[in-house]
């Protein structure tokens, strides 16, 4: 039977896109299936002047297409959500804040448990987090959870900064940051995958891994999200966080269980494993670019509106990464990313290496051909084992069979969308599929090397859009004799 979650669930930036899109119909999916129920109430705030059945319509118009989200519903749902208007740099709106949430945990029967959710500007995690504490929000008898949403810093001076402030109020097992890659199905299987299946765990290190690559491809280009883009780039906004997960996730060591710590000292200890970058490696093992329009109608980076004319921001990254970690001495970790990509794909590819002892080449086989295992993470999600087999007919002939398996669209649309995931995850107190501080410094430490090296050159490759990326990035892949693994096809 499903375990309701009790809470009293706070949302700062209540009328912002996020929460629109993501936070409440990710929380209407939970109240469907009994994970909230009864005992919760979710506090929107935010400087809109607004009322709580106006809030409440916003609520309802937030779930048009949701499944489950009939009339009755919708309604009942709806009516566990308040709204408060809040200047989250004033102490005295803060008050009134504990005012109602102490009301509504009476209300409901909450039982003390509060969870205060960042969805606005990070340069507010601070001063909200701050005042939560000096003003009392903080619950004596029950949990007090925070998730907050990235950017966290953008550089690791800024994000130590953040980090320490919002210590200062919450521990740190108390926090929970959010990468939403890291609620995806695929991603979450990738333990899965690697140590369910005795074939993998035999081979899962250098001795058998020639390379891994990862591309994180979008099709779209930076839309309404230039004001922020500018701000950040390929390499803040997805290098950073979302692929070095990715990382983590395909070479951490077999955690001791499946318990939060044992999971993130796994994942520290190969971000803390990152090969150490001078600025002559970030130069020259990672390369970035900025899309161009490949018609009349489709405008350059710098000609989307809110982009500066002479913008130096990379809308493209590929890069070369090594691994300190023994288990993983020699293989390089493929990475690319970027906007208006020849299609939407989420793509890990683990090439192995080839067989040594080649028996075959008595009868005309003298090369066989790699093993190579993909992981498709979205938007089809499924996995690709290609194999070595003998070909049909009277000759003996080597050739290469593809094992596919992609879940279908029902199961996908059916499964829990990411923010489902966490935000159950955060509720129950499960921070696994969260961040924390440790791999967000060994990550950022890294990262900031080749910004320094991309800021001291005015060098920036083009791309047209709808292709895979600049010539530097085939080019990157080439000189060390390799190439980029892809499955340009929406399905097989």
């Amino acid at each position: 039977m499903t375990q309701e979650q009790a809470s009293v669930i706070t949302i700062f930036g209540g009328s912002g896109d996020l929460a629109r899109r993501k936070l409440y119909p990710a929380l209407f999916q939970l109240y469907r299936h009994g994970i909230l129920r009864d005992h919760f109430a979710v506090i929107g705030t935010a400087r809109r002047p607004w009322s709580n059945e106006y809030y409440r319509d916003i609520i309802a118009t937030s779930l048009e297409g949701e499944a489950g989200a009939v009339s009755d519903a919708v309604h009942a749902f709806a009516s566990h959500f308040y709204y408060q208007s809040h200047d989250v740099t004033d102490a005295d709106h803060y008050v009134t804040l504990r005012k109602l949430s102490s009301e509504l945990d009476d209300r409901y029967q909450v039982g003390g448990n509060r969870l205060f959710y960042m969805a606005m500007a990070p340069r507010f995690f601070g001063i909200i987090a701050s005042h939560i504490r000096s003003e009392h929000l903080l619950s004596a008898n029950g949990y007090n959870r925070l998730v907050i949403e990235k950017p966290f810093g953008r550089d690791f001076a800024s994000a130590k900064e953040l980090n320490d402030s919002i210590n200062a109020a919450f521990d740190e097992d108390q926090i929970y940051r959010i990468d939403h890659y890291l609620g995806k199905e695929m991603v979450q299987s990738l333990m899965a995958v690697r140590f369910a299946n005795p074939m993998f765990k035999a081979v899962w290190n250098h001795d058998y891994i020639d390379n891994v690559q990862i591309t994180l491809a979008e099709a779209v280009g930076v839309e309404e999200r230039a004001g922020y883009y500018e701000t950040a780039g390929a390499l803040r906004d997805m290098v950073q966080n979302h692929i070095m997960q990715l990382i983590a996730y395909v070479a951490m060591p077999e955690p001791e269980s499946l318990t939060p710590n044992a999971v993130h000292q796994a994942k520290r200890s190969i971000l803390e494993s990152l090969k150490p970058l001078t600025p002559e490696d970030a130069a020259e093992n990672f390369v970035r670019g900025q899309y161009v329009g490949d018609t009349p109608d489709q405008p350059d980076y710098v000609q989307e509106e809110g982009v500066a004319a002479d913008s130096k921001t990379e809308t493209f990254v590929a890069g070369r990464i090594e691994l300190t970690d023994s288990a993983w001495t020699g293989v390089p970790f493929y990475v690319r990313t970027g906007k208006h990509m020849t299609r939407k794909s989420t793509q890990i590819t683990v090439n192995f290496k080839p067989t040594k002892q080649n028996i075959f080449a008595p009868v005309g086989c003298n090369e066989l051909a790699a093993n190579s295992l993909t992981i498709f993470v979205e938007p089809e999600e499924g996995y690709r084992l290609v194999i070595n087999g003998k070909q049909l007919g009277q000759d003996f002939h080597i050739g290469q069979f593809p094992l596919n398996f992609r879940h279908d669209a029902n199961a996908i649309a059916n499964a829990p969308e990411a923010y489902e995931h966490l935000l159950q995850d955060a509720l129950a107190g499960n921070q696994t599929n969260f961040t924390r501080w440790h791999e967000l410094k060994a990550t950022w430490q890294y990262v900031d090397k080749i910004r320094q090296a991309w800021d001291a050159s005015d060098v920036m490759p083009t791309y047209k859009s709808g292709s895979m990326g600049p010539d530097a990035a085939a080019a990157l892949l080439a000189k060390y004799g390799d190439h980029w693994s892809w499955d340009g096809s929406a399905n097989d």
